[in-house]
């Protein structure tokens, strides 16, 4: 077993309550999962669809999955059926075949709309702008997506050591969650069970995430440790 359970401990008292701590799980074994299962944890995050399904599969079934990769549209089908959160929603059309999808498994699926907030071009998602066109009348597309529910926003800093560019980035992701607010969430409290989500920070930069408005962040590295894509 190779979790560290000191950092877990002191992760879940520094959240205390005000952030949702997602485990990023992907590419650990099923032993480790369970391992952070056995104290408590029930969010994790995944990246790859495959390994996603065969996890699910084996593992207890009170376990909150988030997708967090990039998801590809002739994927949605294997995780539409249990997924709790996807957290990449980058496009009208890939919402619309997620709501294809929920439409099929009779549910409404959690997704939260990405943000492309840094500097490197390989990130995806909407711009601030899109952003708000997404929201207004022009599109008029979410609101026609029965089976989707956009429960909030997802954003990845730069990975840079200038902590004031990290900052600025979320800060500005923060304006776009508050600005949006009632466009994305007025008159949908029936698919609201709780607070919109603002999910911005990792294990190098989530203390600046948390201190800038978030209340989800997505820990690996500290605590399972490095990833090993030697598999």
């Amino acid at each position: 077993m190779s979790i560290n359970i000191e950092k877990y401990k002191s992760l879940r008292k520094e959240l205390n309550g005000k952030a949702t701590l997602v485990a990023v799980s992907k590419t650990k074994p099923i032993e480790d999962i369970q391992a952070l299962y056995d104290l408590g944890q029930r969010d994790f995050g995944e990246n790859y669809v495959q390994e996603l399904v065969d996890k699910e599969r084996v593992l207890p079934k009170d376990i909150r999955w988030h997708f967090i990769g990039h998801l590809q549209s002739n994927k949605i089908k294997y995780i539409a059926p249990f997924i709790h959160l996807i957290h990449g929603a980058d496009s009208l059309a890939l919402l619309k075949e997620i709501n294809k999808h929920g439409l099929k498994n009779n549910r409404v699926i959690d997704c939260l709309l990405q943000v492309h907030i840094a500097k490197e071009e390989t990130k995806f998602g909407f711009s601030g702008i899109e952003l708000d066109q997404l929201g207004g009348p022009a599109i008029g597309g979410i609101n026609d997506l029965k089976n989707v529910n956009i429960a909030g926003l997802m954003g990845m800093a730069s990975l840079s050591e200038n902590k004031d560019l990290v900052r600025s980035e979320f800060a500005y992701l923060k304006s776009l969650f508050d600005s949006n607010a009632q466009l994305f969430f007025a008159g949908r409290a029936d698919r609201m069970a709780s607070l919109p989500v603002l999910s911005m920070g990792m294990s190098g930069d989530y203390t600046i995430a948390l201190e800038e408005g978030s209340n989800m962040v997505r820990i690996g590295s500290l605590l399972f440790g490095e990833r090993n894509y030697n598999k």
